[in-house]
């Protein structure tokens, strides 16, 4: 049994995958990029600069931006070396498969479950809120029974999430289609929601008040938040800062989940990861700049004169600048930026069961390649029903912090992988290589370390009981019907039979 577990799939199988994959390849280098800008920008860039100005940094919270960015570069440069070796669909589940074995290349892949599936939902409920919002600002009103969830209804009776419901189901609809078309979409609500978080950096230039950054680093002291107090500002509150808006960043991991349609995966992968995440760095670098200019990142007190600032901090600073239109444009910036959001995750999350069903380890069922679209589209349709069933009727939002968890574990084994890779098999090809690895994985892996021992116990127990039942299905489903069962067959009995051709 142990070394069933711990058999990796060889990278002669990887690249007979490959070359029968009926994926269409499609995707330049900058629809990848904007697949990767599309799945990090969402609405957090509108609410997480409030939060992190006045419970942690203070002006100083474009230093955090930058450490979290930095942060990221180390999982992102692994995830580039592991594209331009292995260019298929999976992202780090292929990665751990052919490194470090099947049993955690499986917990990986139940882990990314966390991170896209379950990321997928929260982006749902979180786009129902938003698109009610920008109802009720043309004084439309839905009904409660309409936009809440059973356990979220104050009323009596049917209720669900509607909006939520019939945004997953509308993305899907564009999904199935083909990927060059959903990758066109991408690309123009992409431009939508940049051509937004420009323009408030540009019209809030107009607005900005230079003593708002003095002192740039305030002094530490102590700020509850939650009912809790912890020390905010200084170096501490910086680092803190960091860890707080770390998760704005995450998505860019999802370009590897479409390495299978790449033009050119081997190059153009590794520069999209890695050219989304600066470009998504720099953009909120210049908000948080612009925002604790316009407003002093005192008023961010939800027990101040602004209690409603924290919410929504840039419509707000816009609004007490004497510019409520700005709200709007934000608001409408927020709703479609999500859609291209969920269109990667669920896109990302389809493409990763493709992997793992091509490998025999969940159902082929979602190895199906449609012949006309090139999409797996049964895989897409199950997800689709799964995702907007659980948006429309659980309080997802609430589980919002296992999104996370499922993404650092997932960057975690990728920084493990890739060392372990470049020892064991130092002379594959790589056309992109992580410079002084051995610091960059370490860095990365206590950096993801710390993120998830700071995330909430119920998520660590929750997300934990995840992987737990995963182990489960692996042991009862997955290790019984995995294609290694038989290529390890097939390759003992070529063996033998070449041992027969030398006597």
């Amino acid at each position: 049994m142990a070394s069933s577990v711990w058999r990796k799939k060889p990278m002669s199988a990887f690249e007979a995958d490959m070359k029968k994959s009926q994926l269409k390849r499609v995707l330049g280098k900058w629809s990848l990029t904007a697949i990767g800008v599309g799945a990090i920008i969402g609405g957090g860039i509108f609410v997480l600069t409030g939060t992190g100005a006045y419970y942690h940094a203070g002006p100083a919270l474009a230093l955090s931006f930058v450490i979290a960015g930095i942060a990221c570069v180390f999982a992102a440069l692994c995830y580039s070396e592991f594209a331009a070796i292995l260019p298929v669909e999976g992202s780090a589940y292929a990665y751990a498969y052919g490194t470090i074995g099947e049993l955690l290349a499986w917990i990986i892949g139940w882990g990314l479950v966390l991170e896209y599936a379950m990321g997928s939902m929260t982006v749902a409920v979180s786009w129902s809120g938003y698109f009610n919002k920008l109802l009720k600002m043309f004084h439309i009103v839905l009904p409660e029974w309409l936009t809440s969830d059973p356990a979220s209804y104050t009323g009596t009776g049917f209720s669900m999430n509607l909006p939520a419901f019939l945004i997953v189901l509308l993305v899907v609809s564009l999904l199935v289609r083909g990927t060059k078309g959903a990758a066109k979409a991408n690309n123009f609500i992409v431009v939508l929601k940049v051509s937004a978080v420009l323009f408030v950096i540009i019209a809030g230039l107009f607005f900005i008040n230079t003593a708002n950054w003095s002192p740039f680093i305030p002094e530490v002291k102590q700020v509850a938040h939650e009912g809790v107090k912890h020390s905010a500002y200084g170096i501490t509150g910086i680092i803190s800062g960091a860890a707080a808006i770390f998760f704005a960043y995450v998505g860019f991991d999802a370009v590897s989940t479409q390495a299978g349609e790449a033009i050119n995966p081997k190059k153009d992968v590794p520069f999209a990861i890695v050219a989304s995440l600066l470009i998504c760095t720099i953009l909120y670098i210049l908000v948080s700049l612009v925002l604790t200019g316009m407003m002093n990142y005192q008023d961010f007190d939800p027990k101040g004169a602004y209690p409603d600032a924290i919410k929504a901090p840039v419509a707000y600073a816009f609004d007490i600048a004497g510019q409520k239109w700005a709200g709007y444009i934000i608001t409408i910036a927020a709703t479609v930026g999500l859609i291209s959001v969920l269109m990667v995750m669920i896109m990302g999350q389809s493409r990763i069961f493709l992997g793992m069903a091509k490998d025999g380890l969940i159902p082929k069922v979602f190895a199906e390649i449609n012949p006309v679209s090139g999409t797996p589209k049964r895989n897409l349709y199950i997800l689709g029903v799964v995702i907007a069933t659980v948006a429309a009727f659980t309080p997802i939002n609430k589980l919002a912090d296992m999104t996370s968890f499922g993404t650092l574990f997932a960057f975690l084994m990728v920084c493990i992988a890739v060392w372990v890779l470049r020892v064991k098999q130092p002379d594959l090809p790589r056309t992109f290589k992580v410079p002084a690895l051995p610091v960059i994985a370490v860095l990365g892996i206590l950096i993801n370390i710390y993120l998830m021992w700071n995330l909430s116990i119920d998520a660590q127990l929750l997300s934990l009981s995840w992987l737990a039942l995963g182990i489960i299905i692996y042991f009862l489903y997955s290790r019984r019907k995995s294609n290694l069962n038989h290529y390890n067959l097939d390759a003992s009995i070529t063996h033998h039979d070449e041992e027969l051709n030398e006597e």
